[in-house]
């Protein structure tokens, strides 16, 4: 039982660390004031993605492990390390995209772009062996709710948090991959 406790704190921990990359844009996006229908709508578009996304990573990763064995592990600890750079990088970044309407062909387009970090935090969780509905539950829920979050705090606040909470979640992402190059 309380194995599974502690599979449940630190799935849900990097729930919420991929879950931030979703509510930092949705910060941003949120600011132009859309409807409270289009809200409802990006939030269980991205969640179903966090759903879709590390499932394929999963499934992928158990065929890794079964093939590679230990050489798997490292791979998907280094993956996440990668990950958690790769955010913290981002984060501090002064890119200066245009925003797409997060409607149709948008709305997908921002929902994988948003989600594709799932995919590769799938991959690791895979070659692990976590349980999987557990993996998807958790990631779709905190995905979905961490979004509406920021998209409905985006029309109360300013753009800066945004940066910080995409690093948070990259540097949660760090400490998770360098858990599993340790064991």
């Amino acid at each position: 039982m309380s194995e599974f406790i502690g599979e449940m704190i630190t799935l849900n921990i990097m729930a919420f660390a991929l879950g931030m990359d979703a509510f930092s844009v949705g910060l941003g996006i949120g600011m132009v004031r859309i409807r409270l229908r289009q809200i409802f709508k990006i939030g269980i578009m991205i969640g179903l993605f966090h759903v879709l996304m590390p499932m394929i990573g999963m499934l992928a990763g158990r065929f890794l492990s079964d093939r590679f064995g230990d050489i798997a592990a490292f791979l998907g600890g280094g993956l996440l390390l990668l990950l958690g750079m790769q955010m913290i990088w981002s984060s501090f970044k002064d890119d200066e995209r245009k925003l797409m309407a997060p409607v149709g062909f948008g709305l997908l387009l921002f929902s994988i772009s948003v989600s594709l970090d799932s995919f590769s935090v799938g991959l690791s969780l895979g070659i692990y062996g976590a349980k999987t509905a557990l993996v998807l539950i958790c990631f779709g829920v905190c995905a979905c709710v961490l979004t509406w979050l920021g998209l409905l705090l985006g029309r109360k606040v300013q753009g800066w948090i945004g940066t910080y909470s995409e690093a948070l979640g990259g540097g949660i992402l760090m400490a998770f991959g360098i858990k599993l190059l340790l064991l």
